[in-house]
């Protein structure tokens, strides 16, 4: 009698690319406007495993009970806020169970009652509805719709959009730039901003009646274009929106605030500044201040530097808060007496919580974690905020942040009772520095795997992060480290110069030269890893993504001392890259001819010896792919390292059609991943792997 056995399950989910992305990912946090209800969301594989679907869940802001399921539905939620009287809208795509809405329905905005009844649609477009904003102490909310501009009202707007798709008409006449953003395309319609009262009957209606539906009313009806890829607030009292605004002046495209009264739609310039762009805005509790982001124009010379600034509500001069603070604050919130902002900012490969006081101008860190913080909330009483907290070591996962206590310095987030367990990781996460030959300092992760003592150095793998103006500070399920440690490499995760955190001196120091310093940067960092008696300095890699890509295209021109190179969605012809990118207005004004041309990996491609893996999405609009497809075709016809007797080539080209600057759907992350850590396996290794089987 023969025994069977069954195989042990991998120890960690970094082991199994299946397992992996079934990992639940939490994202986004809303509170009631009492404090006393707290509602993130969660993105879980659908029965196929070929796409995510996002539910609401409701996270005590205590901390005593379980996070428990609010919304569930194939076709997913997102955009929580609530409304004055603490009842829940979110958006969805999913059918109308009293309606008859195709399964390919646009999303419309749902109500969930706060007493427990059954959520139910409440408002819809042809164009769909998105980002419900909502006033604190009033029944009133904001939403986006996208619109065509030929459109009289939502009925006409229904009868071109009908009329678009029964011909199979995709064809979009511009007047202006840009054309596209990141991996859509711009056009035909346009985003309004619409506004309704959220009255009693809509949230109980009453028995035996019709059910009420949300009267949208058009605040922007000559938008055009301005409300693209922008954000608002409205003020406490529901009269006032603060919205951006963008303006077009041939291909530039600038940002101001405008105020528009919700009663009657008239609106006026709250903010322009000639020497920066205004983004974030956020009105204060008292309904006086108006909060925003500030960031100056950027030009060949000099990096942009961005800044806190408040303006009152009213109208008035705007003032830079913090100027002379050296980091670039986001992801501001007002504390409930209206006295200081709550920010987040990179710093030192953290991204902790900071304090800022309104009248002084004054900076305090509030958190002392050794993480990165996001979507902050503030409790009504003003006693605690909340937020998402995550670093290398965990994802995303809601916290408490007691502001009582932090008065008397940082203080450690508390983490809440949430709605997805934290993964056990493989291997052990330290800080890594060096001292540059200029005399910077220049430091990172690394992630090593677990029992690494030196006994058996691991591989290096060099991971170099995109931006280039960010940091390797906060979890990423695109770009987890994880899943290579598994396989036994030690991940270096530098920040070189062009980093934030560091002050605007290590950004500056890389502006414009993006193969001097951020190069040099990286190798010495190497260097210091390679020195580390658990690290095989004979065996490494490098790669990245986007700027990162880049970086691996310069490096595999520079330098032979790597086994493979891996560059995804990367920069190769900087002439032919800046007027074909999405926003090449920033390009324009961040690079001249000559540097482009000092700076363009193309010109170096006779120089590379190394094995390169080129991976390129063709709806990545940000670094189109044309600049994939030139990187492969002198790959082949000019490199340094020739084919084999038989004409093979050791360069590959992996080539998503329907993916974006990213990779999103799961199975293609499988993909993604499975080719990666085999074509590392063969060069770095000396191991034959087999590739993913779906790839034929």
């Amino acid at each position: 009698m023969t025994s069977q056995t069954t195989p042990a399950e991998p120890p960690t989910p970094f082991h199994d690319l299946e397992r992996y992305i079934a990992l639940p990912r939490v994202g986004g946090l809303a509170l009631s406007p009492d404090g006393t209800r707290l509602v993130t969301s969660v993105a879980t594989l659908d029965d196929k495993r070929t796409k995510y679907a996002t539910a609401l869940w409701e996270v005590d802001p205590a901390g005593e009970r379980p996070a428990r399921r609010l919304t569930r539905s194939r076709h997913g939620e997102s955009g929580a806020a609530f409304t004055s009287d603490g009842d829940l809208l979110f958006t969805s795509a999913r059918p109308d169970p009293d309606g008859t809405e195709a399964d390919d329905a646009p999303s419309a905005l749902w109500l969930l009652p706060a007493d427990g009844a059954e959520a139910r649609v409440v408002a819809g477009r042809p164009g769909g509805v998105s980002a419900p904003v909502t006033a604190r102490r009033a029944p009133v909310v904001v939403v986006t719709s996208d619109v065509l501009p030929r459109a009289r009202d939502a009925a006409h707007d229904d009868e071109l959009r009908t009329a678009r798709k029964d011909k199979k008409v995709s064809a979009i006449l511009h007047s202006g730039y840009p054309v596209r953003y990141w991996d859509h395309d711009l056009g035909p319609a346009a985003p309004h901003l619409f506004t309704a009262r959220v009255t009693g009957d809509l949230v109980a209606p009453a028995a035996g009646e019709p059910e009420p539906r949300l009267d949208l009313r058009d605040l922007t009806p000559d938008a055009g274009p301005a409300l693209r890829e922008g954000s608002a607030s409205l003020s406490p009292d529901g009269a006032t929106l603060v919205a951006t605004w963008s303006r077009t002046v041939g291909t530039a495209v600038r940002t101001v605030l405008v105020a528009v009264d919700v009663a009657t739609g008239d609106r006026r310039v709250l903010v322009q500044d000639d020497d920066a762009d205004v983004s974030a805005p956020v009105v204060s509790p008292d309904g006086a201040w108006v909060a925003f982001e500030r960031e100056t124009i950027s030009t060949p010379e000099h990096a942009p530097r961005r800044r806190l600034g408040v303006v009152r509500l009213d109208g008035g001069e705007a003032r830079v808060l913090a100027h002379d603070w050296d980091r670039w604050p986001h992801g501001a919130r007002w504390l409930s007496d209206s006295s200081a902002l709550l920010v987040v900012a990179d710093d030192d490969g953290r991204a902790p919580v900071f304090r800022v006081d309104v009248a002084t101008g004054e900076v305090v860190r509030v958190t002392a974690d050794d993480a990165a913080f996001s979507d902050l909330q503030v409790a009504p009483d003003g006693s605690a905020a909340y937020a998402l907290r995550s670093s290398y070591l965990e994802p995303a996962h809601p916290v408490r942040i007691d502001l009582t206590a932090a008065t008397g310095g940082p203080v450690e987030a508390v983490a809440l009772p949430g709605p997805a367990p934290l993964p056990e990781l493989p291997g052990l996460l330290t800080e890594i520095e060096t001292t540059t030959d200029d005399g910077t300092r220049v430091r990172g992760w690394l992630a090593v795997p677990e029992g690494s003592d030196g006994s058996a150095p691991a591989p290096l793998l060099l991971w170099i992060h995109g931006g280039p103006l960010g940091s390797w500070n906060a979890w990423s399920w695109r770009w987890n480290p994880w899943l290579l440690v598994a396989e036994g490499y030690a991940v270096l995760l530098p920040d070189p110069a062009l980093s934030t955190g560091y002050g605007q001196g290590f950004v500056q120091r890389g502006w414009g030269a993006w193969g001097a310093a951020p190069y040099t940067d990286l190798l010495a960092i190497t260097d210091a890893a390679c020195a580390r008696p658990d690290v095989d300095e004979t065996r490494t890699a490098a790669m990245g993504g986007s700027f990162g890509g880049y970086m691996a295209n310069w490096v595999a021109g520079h330098t032979d001392r790597f086994r493979a190179i891996v560059t995804h969605a990367s920069l190769w012809a900087l002439d032919q890259f800046g007027p074909t990118t999405d926003a090449a207005y920033f390009w324009a004004r961040e690079m001249t001819e000559s540097m482009a041309l000092a700076n363009s990996p193309h010109r170096f491609v006779e120089s590379i010896r190394t094995p390169v893996l080129v991976i390129h999405g063709d709806k990545d609009y940000r670094v189109p792919i044309g600049e994939g497809l030139r990187l492969w075709y002198e790959l082949l016809e000019r490199s340094g390292l020739p084919a084999d007797a038989e004409g093979r080539s050791p360069h590959r080209f992996l080539y998503f059609p329907d993916e974006n600057h990213w990779v999103l759907a799961p199975q293609h992350a499988v993909v993604w991943y499975g080719v990666v850590s085999a074509y590392l396996a063969e060069h770095v290794l000396d191991e034959q792997r087999e590739l993913p089987e779906v790839l034929g």
